[in-house]
C-alpha cells in the first residue's frame, strides 16, 4: 500500500513539473524544450520499467537534441499534455527525423503503443517524418512516452505539436520544396549526361553519378526515399549496406576531381589518391561483411575528402583555373555538411532559422561544378582554336616550302625533258641525215623508196620531240602544228603540187599524238606517192584534206583525197596499211574506216580514255 501511494506521488510530482497545456487554437507547438529525457545504456528498460519504477529523467530546455551517428543507447523521452479548454481536441506529434531507425510511441493509460521510424514505416504514412495521434478530453491530463534508437543512422530528436491542417499545409510545402530541389538536381545530372555523350569527356561521367549518388543518398536523409521510392524490405537492405550508399558519391567524385583537373600531371598527388581510394574501397568491403570497427566505418572517406581538399589548394595555389571553381565548391559543400553534423550532435541547431541550407548548399555546389566544366570547354575551345591557328600557319608555311621545293622539282624534270626530248631530236636527225646518205649511194629504186618512207616516219617522230622540247606542258600537243609541220615535209620530199586542207579544232594527248603522227605519215605518203600518177588527175586541182575532231571524249581523223583510189584486195597486205591498221587497234585501241570509191577516204575514230600509257 505504501508503495502504491509512493509510485502515484511520483507521478503527480511528475505532472506537476513538467506539464503542457494546450488547446485547441495552437498551430504548432515545440515540446521537447518542456519535456523529460532519460538515456538507456543498457537497452533493456521496458514501458512498465519506465512508466512503474523509480527513473529519474532530467529536465530539458533544448528544441533540438543530436545524438550523432548510431549511438549504442535508448533514447526515453516523456511529456505531460493538459486539454486547457472545455473542448475535446485532436493533435499531430511530430518526430521530426525521418532518419531514426526506431520510434515508439506510448500512451499508457490508453495502453497503446505505436511504432514507426526508418524501418517501421506504415504504408497508410504519407508524410516524411513519423507522426502520431494525440487525443485530450476537456481538462484531461495524460503522460506520454517515446522511445527513440538509431543502431545505425542519425537520432537527431525534435518534437513539434499540431493542429491537423496546419500540419498537413506545411507538409506539402516542405515535400513540393524537396521535390523542386531533387528536380534541379536531375536537370543538372541530365544535361551533364547529354554533354558525356557530345564530348566523351570523362569528367561529365563521374559528375552525373555523383550527382546521382548524393541525390539518392539525400532523398534517404530527408525521407523522400522511404515514403515514395522503396518499401520497408528494401529499405532494410538500404539500412544494412549504408556504408556502400555513404562511399559511393564520394568514390565518384574522387574520380570527377582526378579528371577534371587532370591530377595525371601531378604524379605524387596522383598515386596518394590512387592508394587512398583503394583503401576506402577496401574499407566499405570490410565494413559491409562485419561489424569490425564499425564505429570507425567512415574514416576513410573523412581521410578522401580531406585529402581533396587539400590538393584543391595547392591547386588554387598553382593557379589552376578550374581549382577555382572546385574551391569554392568545396567551401559551400563543407558548409552544409558541417552545419549537418553540428545539427545531428545538438552543437548547432541552423535548421532552427533555415531548414533547407544542405539542399541549397549541394544544389550550389552541383551548379558551380557544372559551371566548371562547361568553362573547361570553353578553354578547351579557346585553345583549339589558338592550336588550329598555329598548326594552320605551321601547315601554311610548310605547304609553302613544300609547294616551292615540288616548283624547282617540276622545273629541273621539265628541263630534263626538253633536254631528254631535244637529244632524242637530234639522235632521230642523225639517224635520218645517215639513211639519206646511205640512200644516194643505192641505185635500186625499190631499196630508194624504202629508205625515204624509213627517214618520213623517223622524221615524224622527231618533229613530235621538237615539239615537245619547246613546250613547257607536255601532256598535250598542238595537233594543228605537228601536223602542218610533218607534211610540209613529206610535201618537200615528193615534190607536188597537191593542195593539203586542214580542219583541225582540238589538240592530242602526246602518247595519241605519237600514234596519230605515224598513222598521218601513212597515210599522207600514200596519197602523195600514188593517189594522183594519173594524168588526167594532176590537170584538175588534186587535194588532200585532213580533219581531225573531237566529241566529248571521242576523237575522229579523217584522211581524204580526189584522187584515183586503189583496189583494197591488191593493196591489203601493204605494210604501210598494216601498220595503220595495228597502230589504230593496238595503241588507240579504235577502229579503222576505209572508202576507196571516190578517192580514199580513211576514217579512224577512238576514245580518249582507251589511250595505253
Amino acid at each position: 500500500m505504501i508503495k502504491f501511494k509512493l509510485i502515484l506521488l511520483l507521478l503527480f510530482a511528475n505532472i506537476l513539473y513538467a506539464t503542457i497545456v494546450i488547446d485547441d487554437k495552437i498551430q504548432k507547438l515545440e515540446i521537447l524544450s518542456s519535456s523529460q529525457i532519460y538515456i538507456d545504456k543498457t537497452r533493456k528498460l521496458t514501458i512498465n520499467d519506465i512508466a512503474f519504477k523509480d527513473i529519474k529523467f532530467k529536465a530539458n530546455d533544448k528544441a533540438l537534441l543530436g545524438f550523432g551517428y548510431s549511438p549504442d543507447f535508448n533514447v526515453w523521452i516523456k511529456f505531460t499534455l493538459k486539454n486547457g479548454s472545455n473542448k475535446t481536441i485532436h493533435k499531430i506529434l511530430e518526430y521530426g527525423n525521418s532518419m531514426t531507425t526506431d520510434v515508439v510511441f506510448y500512451d499508457v493509460e490508453n495502453h497503446q503503443e505505436v511504432q514507426d521510424g526508418l524501418l517501421n514505416i506504415s504504408s497508410k504514412r504519407n508524410s516524411i517524418n513519423p507522426t502520431f495521434k494525440i487525443t485530450l478530453e476537456p481538462n484531461q491530463s495524460k503522460i506520454y512516452y517515446l522511445k527513440v534508437s538509431s543502431y545505425i543512422t542519425t537520432m537527431i530528436v525534435k518534437l513539434n505539436l499540431w493542429e491537423h491542417n496546419k500540419f498537413y499545409k506545411s507538409e506539402i510545402k516542405h515535400q513540393v520544396t524537396l521535390a523542386l530541389f531533387f528536380g534541379a538536381m536531375l536537370i543538372l545530372a541530365v544535361y551533364n549526361l547529354f554533354v558525356y555523350f557530345f564530348t566523351r569527356d570523362i569528367s561529365y561521367l563521374f559528375y552525373v553519378l555523383y550527382i546521382f549518388g548524393i541525390s539518392f543518398h539525400h532523398t534517404l536523409y530527408v525521407g523522400i526515399a522511404n515514403i515514395y521510392l522503396v518499401n520497408q524490405v528494401t529499405m532494410g537492405y538500404i539500412v544494412q549496406f549504408a556504408s556502400l550508399f555513404i562511399a559511393l558519391p564520394i568514390f565518384f567524385l574522387s574520380l570527377f576531381f582526378k579528371n577534371f583537373l587532370q591530377l595525371t600531371s601531378y604524379p605524387i598527388w596522383n598515386r596518394i589518391l590512387n592508394l587512398l581510394l583503394l583503401l576506402f574501397v577496401f574499407s566499405v568491403i570490410i565494413f559491409l561483411i562485419t561489424d569490425i570497427f564499425n564505429k570507425y566505418r567512415n574514416i576513410f572517406a573523412v581521410l578522401v575528402l580531406v585529402y581533396l581538399i587539400i590538393m584543391t589548394i595547392y591547386l588554387t595555389y598553382k593557379k589552376n583555373r578550374q581549382a577555382y571553381f572546385i574551391l569554392i565548391g568545396w567551401i559551400i559543400l563543407i558548409s552544409g555538411i558541417l552545419s549537418m553534423y553540428l545539427s545531428s550532435i545538438g552543437v548547432l541547431n541552423i535548421y532552427q532559422s533555415f531548414p533547407y541550407i544542405v539542399e541549397l548548399s549541394l544544389l550550389l555546389e552541383a551548379l558551380l561544378f557544372s559551371i566548371a566544366l562547361s568553362d573547361k570547354i570553353n578553354t578547351l575551345k579557346t585553345k583549339l582554336i589558338i592550336q588550329k591557328k598555329t598548326e594552320n600557319e605551321r601547315l601554311e608555311i610548310q605547304v609553302f616550302e613544300k609547294t616551292k621545293d615540288l616548283k624547282l622539282s617540276l622545273e629541273e624534270k621539265t628541263l630534263l625533258l626538253q633536254e631528254l626530248n631535244h637529244r632524242v631530236k637530234n639522235n632521230m636527225q642523225m639517224i635520218v641525215s645517215l639513211i639519206r646518205l646511205q640512200t644516194n649511194d643505192i641505185d635500186d629504186k625499190k631499196v630508194q623508196a624504202l629508205f625515204l618512207t624509213t627517214q618520213n616516219r623517223l622524221n615524224a617522230m622527231s618533229e613530235l620531240h621538237e615539239l615537245l622540247y619547246q613546250k613547257e606542258d607536255i601532256s598535250y600537243i598542238n595537233a594543228y602544228e605537228y601536223f602542218t609541220t610533218l607534211i610540209e615535209g613529206l610535201q618537200d620530199t615528193y615534190t607536188q603540187d597537191i593542195s593539203i586542207h586542214y580542219n583541225i579544232d582540238t589538240d592530242l594527248q602526246t602518247e595519241q599524238a605519237i600514234s596519230c603522227g605515224i598513222i598521218l605519215n601513212e597515210l599522207v605518203t600514200n596519197c602523195l606517192k600514188y593517189a594522183f600518177k594519173d594524168k588526167k588527175i594532176k590537170d584538175r586541182d588534186s587535194c588532200i584534206d585532213i580533219t581531225l575532231s573531237k566529241f566529248e571524249d571521242r576523237y575522229t581523223l579523217i584522211v581524204k583525197d580526189n584522187g584515183v583510189g586503189y583496189d583494197q584486195e591488191e593493196v591489203k597486205k601493204s605494210f604501210g596499211l598494216i601498220l595503220v591498221t595495228t597502230l589504230t587497234e593496238s595503241k588507240l585501241q579504235g577502229s579503222i574506216t576505209i572508202d576507196t570509191q571516190n578517192g580514199v577516204e580513211t576514217i579512224i575514230k577512238w576514245r580518249e580514255e582507251d589511250e595505253e600509257n
